[in-house]
């Protein structure tokens, strides 16, 4: 299959400016993008189907509500890993860990996720909930290759994110709001099943969504046993 990631937007603002966005908006991010985001990262989390004891990974842990679902879903046998580029959101992620007794379980981390701080096939499964689409377009492969890196053979993958595929007008207009206003509308549409397939995972379902109009994707992929 031709790739087609070339026709996907660029992320113009760096790293140091989502970073002291997302530091801003921490508090207040669950009134307006928390209500927009909580369906689908639910029905994605309900398809990754995660099991008691096993060891977990959320990439853009945002505000911590799969966070906390995730500990939950683990038990104490389990362990849940977090990563996340804003300081603002971890602090807000722990107020409410502590808050469901649940610390304990989790593990949080202020970095970058293209290169993730974890060893060689540590995690049963990694999900990604409206994440993957903020990370710039050469960068999409890179965090996906880590991902499989920190993946046991035959470990889950969970995403959800805005999709370029059957994108219409609306699309098309949120795309040139992006490209004007890359400081505040910094996701964009990609290609995810695609995206997901090219770095080495095997699809193993996928659900188109509906975001406001706009076009999402909830795929479950598998890392390979024999790579």
């Amino acid at each position: 299959m031709t790739s087609k990631n070339h026709e996907v937007l660029r992320v113009c603002r760096t790293k140091a400016q989502a970073k002291k966005a997302y530091d801003r908006i921490s508090r207040f991010y669950d009134y307006f993008a928390g209500v927009f985001e909580r369906k689908y990262r639910d029905r994605a989390l309900e398809l990754l189907d995660i099991k008691k004891g096993e060891i977990v990974l959320e990439i853009g842990f945002g505000t911590g509500h799969c966070l906390k679902k995730m500990a939950e879903l683990v038990g104490e046998e389990g362990k849940v890993y977090g990563i996340d580029i804003s300081s603002g959101m971890l602090e807000v992620s722990k107020k409410r860990l502590q808050k469901a007794g649940l610390l304990d379980r989790v593990e949080l981390y202020c970095g970058d996720a293209s290169k993730l701080p974890y060893e060689d096939n540590k995690f049963d499964a990694v999900f990604m909930s409206f994440t993957l689409e903020l990370f710039d377009t050469p960068e999409i492969p890179k965090v996906l290759n880590e991902i499989k890196r920190v993946l046991k053979p035959g470990g889950r993958l969970g995403v959800v994110s805005m999709s370029k595929e059957g994108g219409g007008l609306l699309m098309r207009l949120y795309e040139w709001l992006h490209e004007k206003l890359p400081q505040y509308i910094d996701c964009r549409p990609i290609y995810v099943e695609q995206s997901i397939r090219e770095a080495g995972f095997e699809i193993k379902y996928k659900e188109e969504v509906r975001l406001f109009g706009l076009p999402g994707e909830i795929v479950i992929a598998v890392k390979p046993s024999k790579l």
